[in-house]
């Protein structure tokens, strides 16, 4: 872990995986503003923007135990997850390999979950905690070319909603954040016509910027009444679904 790490006032700990880049770091970002001592997770192991870190492999239950571990003995125990980092392998599903599929359900879906698992562990015993899982529109509004990815990210909805009946006794919360287009590393990518096509259905006529989603994240953070939500914050793309 990196050792630098600006200590929040009184928020506790909060653990932001894919924390390093896009919606991750602006979320880690923002919690810190609000209190929050922040430690991002990455398979890097990076530390931007003054941030502790730990290497994690979402994909691999123990690194993740390893990861909370490590998390845990330095600073103590997690009470808020933003379960982030996910992964795309975008094709027609003729076209999808057993891997494209494994991999993004792996990653995006059984991570969530895993990592939600052990977060469980510090929640109980502290009789409380957030977990806010990282979806997108998709979940609903669906996707050609990404028949792996939204069904990773409809699958956290079920995932989040079920935990949450589960803890909720326990005062613990969980909550799903459902980012339409942002600009991000991955929107850069798209050409011109993409972008035109994709604004065209925004009633807000533009893409989110990364901050945008990690206001919601961090309100989710400190909701002390709000559990099983699913928040759009997609500029009004996926509403009817």
């Amino acid at each position: 872990m990196s050792e630098a790490v600006t200590v929040g006032l009184d928020r506790g700990i909060a653990f932001v995986t894919g924390g390093n880049r896009g919606i991750g770091l602006a979320t880690a970002l923002r919690l810190r503003e609000e209190g929050w001592t922040v430690v991002v997770g990455s398979r890097s192991g990076e530390a931007p923007e003054g941030l502790a870190s730990v290497q994690v492999d979402v994909s691999d239950a123990a690194s993740i135990d390893s990861a909370f571990t490590e998390v845990e003995e330095r600073f103590g125990p997690v009470a808020c997850l933003v379960a982030n980092a996910g992964i795309t392998r975008d094709t027609l599903l003729m076209r999808m390999t057993d891997d494209d599929i494994d991999a993004v359900l792996q990653t995006n879906l059984a991570g969530s979950i895993r990592l939600s698992r052990r977060a469980m562990k510090g929640m109980i015993r502290a009789k409380g905690g957030s977990i806010v899982l990282v979806g997108s529109v998709v979940w609903a509004l669906g996707s050609a070319g990404q028949v792996n990815y939204a069904a990773s990210k409809a699958g956290l909805v079920g995932a989040a909603r079920s935990l949450a009946r589960e803890v909720g006794s326990r005062g613990i919360r969980v909550n799903v954040v459902a980012p339409g287009f942002v600009e991000t590393d991955m929107t850069a990518e798209l050409d011109d016509s993409q972008r035109s096509a994709i604004l065209g259905g925004i009633p807000l006529g533009r893409y989110a910027q990364a901050s945008e989603i990690a206001e919601v994240v961090a309100f989710l953070a400190t909701a002390s009444y709000v559990t099983g939500a699913v928040i759009p914050v997609d500029g009004g793309l996926g509403m009817g679904h």
